[in-house]
């Protein structure tokens, strides 16, 4: 008599769910078990917040036009449940021909900080601890060097002895957020947005590790947000409210830029250090500002190729 080992269907959803979330346990394998159950902590809580329909949903990029509309339904009925609001998700698909790009002019900039909080409320961040996909940087003048800023400045700005550096998600054409992610739930996009499928995230915060900018956030609570402060139109990869327990960042507000808008960070800026648009357009101003101005990029020697870009005058 001969026997046959089981096998298991990797086609079913509750077993693909199940793997993802098993790769933290491998991811975590040489850590001690206290630093092990320390690491697993917010995945405990953020179990205990998902519904059967969230476990067993597929990877966004490999659903039907149908089930994608079923995900997002009941993503806006579990947000008016949970929130007590009225939101639309929506789906948005990057342009064709569309290569987004930004530019910030470290001369304008005096670090007043309203794209941090334009971005915070934007984005439906966590209200308690006031976060943001930003950071602005005081910086000594003469150095590109962020070790040598500081982000908790107080005071009156702009200093005479500083600049002000804002840094957020660089959308790199080589990110090393995506390569070390174990499930892919972080990929980029045609138009070169870096995005994140928060439902399939299982937060083993490698992204996190691995980014040289320190542009990913972490949930480590479920986010609270009051009913007449939530941003109502939203997107799946971008804006809506995010779970407890994933890993976050910024999106170039896609919500916003691929239906023809400008990022929210950009609207606030008061002094217009902030340029965003298609470099793959000849005529766009940010095509001009990288063809006629000396352009920098942050930690250059890393090979990352961002889609960030800093000038001055």
């Amino acid at each position: 008599m001969t026997t046959t080992e089981p096998t298991t269907n990797p086609s079913l959803p509750v077993l693909e769910n199940f793997s993802r979330r098993a790769a933290v346990k491998a991811g975590f394998a040489t850590l001690g078990a206290g630093a092990f159950a320390a690491a697993i902590s917010p995945l405990r809580q953020a179990a205990k917040n998902t519904s059967a329909a969230e476990f067993m949903q597929t990877h966004y990029t490999e659903l039907s036009p149908e089930q994608k509309a079923d995900v997002l339904a009941r993503l806006e009925t579990e947000t008016k449940e949970k929130y007590n609001a009225e939101v639309t998700i929506a789906d948005d698909r990057p342009i064709p021909g569309t290569k987004f790009v930004y530019a910030i002019n470290l001369s304008v900039c005096n670090g007043n900080g309203k794209c941090v909080e334009a971005c915070h409320k934007e984005n439906n961040h966590d209200r308690d601890t006031n976060q943001s996909y930003i950071r602005v940087i005081e910086m000594p003048k003469g150095t590109m060097d962020m070790e040598q800023g500081s982000t908790t400045y107080s005071g009156a700005v702009p200093k005479d002895d500083k600049f002000y550096l804002p840094v957020q998600c660089q959308q790199c054409d080589e990110p090393p957020c995506v390569d070390v992610c174990p499930v892919k739930a972080t990929w980029k996009e045609e138009d070169g947005i870096v995005v994140v499928d928060y439902n399939w995230c299982i937060g083993c915060r490698y992204c996190e590790a691995a980014c040289p900018y320190h542009a990913r956030r972490f949930n480590w609570k479920k986010p609270e947000v009051p009913a007449k402060e939530l941003n109502p139109d939203q997107s799946y990869l971008s804006n809506r409210i995010r779970p407890v327990g994933v890993v976050e960042k910024c999106t170039y507000c896609l919500h916003r830029t691929r239906r023809g808008k400008l990022p929210a960070c950009l609207e606030a800026c008061p002094t217009g250090a902030r340029v965003f648009g298609n470099i793959l357009d000849p005529n766009s101003n940010i095509r001009w500002i990288l063809e006629h101005k000396r352009v920098y990029i942050l930690k250059e020697e890393l090979g990352t190729k961002p889609a960030f870009f800093y000038y001055f005058d």
